[in-house]
């Protein structure tokens, strides 16, 4: 059986000067989405700095999710026809085949860890090979706590015990330190994930937090300078990722999401999950107002005999079932991030994403919480997506793409090599030889 630390693969950075075709799968509790984008160079931005290619919707394909339950496969044969029929419909769609996919991990507790590390340097220039040094070593706490590592990513630097130092190459000192913040998760629920997609043919190319994808995003670069939180309510969870200085330096997942609100309504109007579910995107706020007594809504409701009978109620009647859950779902956003030691500050960022972000008075309600601005945050800097897909709903997705752009900011394990080809498809011989190694 592998360590669980080096479980989940790692993916070279692309390179700032190549194109590459790129597939993503967001598999979530809700849905399940595959996008395939080309990347092509591009000129630095202002804005978005750390993107170094323009990324270009080819396909997209998008199914309801199955066997997954709290970002975590629970039935991998319901998960692998949810992921093959995502894939089937974003090939169609691009007209490529694709051998390999970034997928995301929403499930198995994902955790955040800093460690540090010095080396010895006996007054000498800081070399490439002493930052590995340094990193390695501060790493090396990381191998025995049973966890998979997600990302491994150097937060700041010191010398000497002065801190707050980006880029050491080239100074001088005796001794030189860092910071380093490692995001990981159960190692099963990451293998379970792994297994669901291999069982389709298709190699992981690497692992990536949720928060994590989704802050890559839809952060801006002065957001992330000045200090964010990024919270992602999808379906099933609640995941959360913290930025200071252009630094992830905390992430986190909750296993609470929308869903909970659609079963307080189910339950509490004697209604059908789907038909919930529909009110919910259609109709639920979290914020009363004046017009709650006075607009009626007819829902469908499940009579004595299992047959479904109209009803009318007034919309106040939903925000009273939806408030609680919504609330409730802030409350322990702010918990868990005060727990870990990041209150949010007055004047400090929030941005809501995930599908769940879209529900009204969401913003409002984070607003009162939190004490200080929020704004509902949707993928940028992509081209091609269709306009139901520009939304907090894809944000995960997008942030896919976005990762290889930024993925040279982590500390890589010798040996670890992705089989990411520049091409982004494998064809025919490529699925060949997965099949062969699954069966075989």
């Amino acid at each position: 059986m592998r360590n669980p630390s080096t479980l989940t693969p790692r993916i070279r950075p692309v390179p700032p000067n190549k194109t590459a075709i790129l597939s993503a799968l967001d598999v979530g509790t809700s849905k399940v989405v595959c996008l395939i984008a080309r990347l092509d160079p591009i000129e630095g931005s202002d804005v978005l700095s750390g993107r170094t290619h323009r990324m270009r919707i080819l396909g997209i394909g998008h199914q309801r999710s199955r066997g997954i339950k709290g970002g975590t496969v629970i039935d991998l044969g319901e998960a692998e026809k949810a992921i093959r029929l995502a894939v089937d419909s974003a090939e169609r769609m691009a007209g490529v085949q694709v051998a390999s996919a970034l997928v995301n991990i929403s499930g198995g507790r994902i955790g955040s860890h800093h460690f540090a590390g010095r080396v010895a340097l006996h007054r000498r220039n800081v070399e490439q090979s002493d930052i590995h040094r340094v990193i390695e070593v501060a790493s090396s706490h990381a191998q025995d706590a049973g966890r998979s590592i997600l990302h491994a990513l150097p937060v700041g630097y010191s010398l000497d015990g002065a801190g707050g130092i980006q880029e050491p190459m080239g100074m001088v000192g005796e001794q030189l330190g860092v910071d380093l913040h490692i995001a990981s998760c159960d190692p099963l629920a990451a293998h379970n994930l792994m297994l669901a997609v291999e069982r389709g043919h298709l190699a992981v190319e690497a692992l990536v937090a949720t928060p994590y994808a989704s802050a890559l995003s839809t952060l801006c670069d002065d957001e992330a300078e000045l200090g964010s939180v990024v919270i992602d309510i999808g379906g099933g969870t609640t995941s959360i990722a913290v930025f200071n200085q252009g630094h992830l330096v905390h992430c986190d997942t909750i296993a609470v999401g929308g869903n909970y609100i659609t079963l307080d309504i189910a339950r509490g109007l004697s209604m059908r999950l789907d038909d919930a579910e529909k009110l919910k995107n259609r109709f639920a706020s979290c914020i009363e107002t004046e017009a709650d007594n006075r607009d009626i809504l007819s829902i469908r409701q499940i009579g004595e005999d299992d047959r479904d009978q109209s009803h009318a109620m007034p919309l106040g009647q939903l925000t009273r079932i939806v408030a609680p859950r919504a609330e409730e779902i802030v409350e322990f956003v702010r918990e868990r991030l005060d727990k870990a030691g990041f209150h949010i500050a007055k004047g400090q960022h929030v941005l809501l994403t995930g599908g769940t972000a879209q529900l009204g008075g969401l913003t409002e309600l984070s607003k009162r919480v939190f004490g200080t601005q929020v704004r509902m945050a949707r993928p940028v800097g992509v081209q091609g997506l269709p306009e139901a897909a520009k939304s907090p709903a894809f944000a995960s997705a997008v942030g896919l793409l976005v990762y290889p752009q930024v993925a040279g900011k982590e500390f890589f394990e010798a040996g670890r090599r992705s089989a990411l080809q520049m091409t982004g498809t494998g064809g025919y011989i490529a699925r060949v030889g997965q099949w062969l190694r699954d069966s075989f």
